[in-house]
């Protein structure tokens, strides 16, 4: 037998495509041909198999050997074909035909010494290879808990070539102790909203964002707890549920930062980039590897932006498609990835440079001019797009001796709001208020006829925009969830404008 043929998965952003890796052992000029499309890092996986194989004990064919990757015209990225391709050679090394490599995907990288390493995107990996089909996988050890993951795959775990080299001829798998469970994915230390002194405007802003998905502006002093509400709401948030949690997990696997104990992300995520990040660290992006960015990484819970008038032009602007679609696309010379991006977006600013520009204003030293241009960094198609914008003031000595109900508390009030929602849109295909899309907005979930009214003469006047229209109508259903009114009132819309425009307090 001369030829033989391994299967591995090539991701492009969130989707894998199944790869034949054939091995062709001919006659010839001993040399080594690698076919398909590879990048740098696996045109290198000659040298790693090659001493991978010889430091485990196997032999190198001293032959043409020639490695092709098909679908030939699919570009082929990483280390993560090492083992596919070590496997093929092997198999085709061997006298008699073996076919224990036709149904199972391999996935791994060879050291030197012929250990097998984790790669990157093994769930995302794996659950492209269910939906092809396939019901085995070769993963390293390190990466089977998460492997684990998808439902109704083998998984076979192994740590060596030597451990490959045993099961392709013989079957027998190795044994490795491997929890069967997986632990849920949560910080060791929950923050809490009780922590938070006073506030109280704030706290409201916050558990109405959380019952509907709403975005949020808090603007005010340094110290005012803008960062500490922020950074607690998502422990007001329901815990997700196994399809979410998947999707999430898959993001993170791509970024490289899934825990390999507690791999599956059950806990809305809650991701804070600095001020400084560019736009490709917002919205994702790279090189010939395509990785999400910070707001792909915070599908299905927070993105937490401080100081955001400081941040780079047009960085702020570039989240408009995500907030408007809930994905993101990267395009690149060869490939395009598209990332889901649905997410909560939470902003903090400062009222003025110096920030000092609250209450009396008297300790602020900055002019008109700079204020406005300051706060003028915020652009008005972004500031549509921000449902709930609310002033942080500075916290004196009763605000905080004030203590506010605990996350605990404020969970279960959203939880029942959610299910309000839950069973409202239990025959349409979305699930929040936040998601209403806008022809059923002046139908089937048009609020009461006065708070129309209302929201009309706003619009004809030109206080609001067509969209603003629409936000705030979605806003005024979470507060009617809240109050538990069957529809939006008056005040509900009236409660809602003024969360959405600042001017209308």
């Amino acid at each position: 037998m001369s030829l033989a043929i391994a299967k591995c998965i090539s991701l492009i952003g969130l989707n894998g495509s199944v790869i034949d890796v054939e091995a062709d052992i001919g006659i010839g000029l001993p040399g080594y041909t690698l076919l398909g499309l590879p990048d740098a890092a696996l045109s290198e996986s000659r040298d790693r198999v090659r001493a991978a194989l010889i430091n485990s004990g196997e032999i190198w064919p001293n032959k043409r050997v020639t490695i092709s990757l098909s679908p030939a015209w699919l570009p082929k990225r990483g280390s993560g074909f090492d083992l596919a391709i070590a496997a093929a050679l092997l198999a085709a090394s061997e006298v008699e035909p073996i076919d224990r490599l036709s149904n199972v995907i391999i996935l791994g990288e060879l050291t030197l010494e012929g250990k097998i390493k984790g790669i990157l995107g093994i769930l995302p990996a794996l659950m492209a290879a269910k939906k092809a089909g396939f019901d085995k996988a070769i993963v390293p050890v390190v990466n089977a808990q998460e492997a684990r993951l998808v439902n109704d795959l083998e998984i076979i775990a192994m740590s060596t070539l030597k451990e490959c080299a045993i099961w392709i001829r013989t079957g027998e798998s190795p044994t490795h102790s491997i929890a069967e469970s997986y632990v849920e994915n949560k910080d060791s230390e929950e923050l809490d909203l009780s922590e938070v002194g006073g506030q109280l405007q704030a706290r409201k802003a916050l558990e109405i964002s959380a019952i509907g998905g709403h975005h949020l502006l808090m603007i005010g002093p340094p110290g005012a707890g803008k960062t500490m509400l922020a950074a607690r709401l998502p422990s007001i948030l329901p815990a997700l549920d196994r399809e979410g949690a998947l999707e999430v997990t898959a993001l993170h696997s791509l970024a490289g930062k899934v825990s390999n104990d507690s791999p599956l992300i059950t806990q809305p995520p809650f991701v804070a980039p600095h001020h400084s990040a560019t736009r490709a660290a917002l919205v994702g992006g790279g090189g010939v590897n395509i990785k999400p960015g910070a707001c792909s990484l915070a599908h299905n819970g927070v993105l937490f932006l401080d100081e955001a008038p400081e941040m780079s032009s047009g960085v702020l602007d570039a989240l408009r498609q995500p907030l408007e679609s809930g994905s993101i696309t990267i395009s690149r010379s060869g490939a395009s990835a598209n990332f889901p991006s649905r997410f909560t977006l939470v902003l903090a600013a400062n009222p003025c440079p110096c920030g000092r520009f609250t209450g009396t204003g008297r300790n602020c030293s900055c002019t008109p001019q700079s204020v406005r241009r300051y706060l003028n960094k915020l652009s008005g198609p972004l500031l549509d797009r921000i449902d709930l914008q609310v002033e942080v003031g500075a916290t004196g000595r009763a605000g905080l001796s004030q203590i506010g109900e605990s996350s605990q508390v404020v969970r279960a009030r959203v939880m029942d709001a959610r299910k309000i929602a839950a069973t409202r849109f239990s025959s349409y295909y979305w699930k929040s208020n936040s998601l209403i899309p806008a022809k059923y907005l002046r139908n089937e979930f048009a609020p009461e006829s006065a708070g129309l009214l209302f929201l009309n003469r706003a619009l004809d006047r030109e206080l609001i925009t067509a969209r603003a229209f629409h936000r705030i109508i979605r806003v005024s259903w979470s507060i009617a969830d809240m109050h538990q009114h069957l529809i939006p009132t008056l005040l509900d819309i009236e409660e809602a404008t003024s969360l959405h425009e600042r001017s209308f307090v």
